[in-house]
């Protein structure tokens, strides 16, 4: 009997822990927009961004791993894919620039030279 309630006290603190730490994605109307933040399981930021109304992604995007470093910053203009975006992969950045929401070009570099590795589409 000792052990069955340890064993229960041990999943409830447990359990308990786990529900203090995940934090619950938050959406916040923000003028014509809705400001969105959503969470990795573990309590961290996992996205930022907006919405429109109409629930179409908008805005700034960026996006963290599990331990708040930045992977991507994006742009959206009401749904499409514009701009410039970064993503953050190890020792490289990929720049991938969109036009209509296509892939217009992609440069690569190397965190440790800053030098550009590969430029295409």
């Amino acid at each position: 009997m000792k052990k069955t309630m340890l064993l229960f006290v041990t999943l409830f603190v447990v359990q308990f822990t786990f529900a203090q730490q995940h934090k619950n994605n938050q959406y916040v109307a923000d003028g014509e927009t809705i400001k969105a933040t959503l969470y990795h399981d573990n309590g961290m930021v996992a996205q930022t961004g907006f919405y429109t109304k109409d629930n179409v992604l908008d805005g700034h995007w960026i996006s963290y791993d599990a331990q708040g470093n930045t992977t991507a910053v994006a742009r959206y203009d009401k749904g499409l894919k514009v701009g410039t975006w970064m993503f953050y992969q190890g020792d490289s950045i990929k720049q991938v620039t969109y036009q209509n929401s296509d892939i217009a070009e992609v440069k690569t570099w190397s965190v440790t030279d800053t030098r550009v590795v590969s430029n295409r589409p």
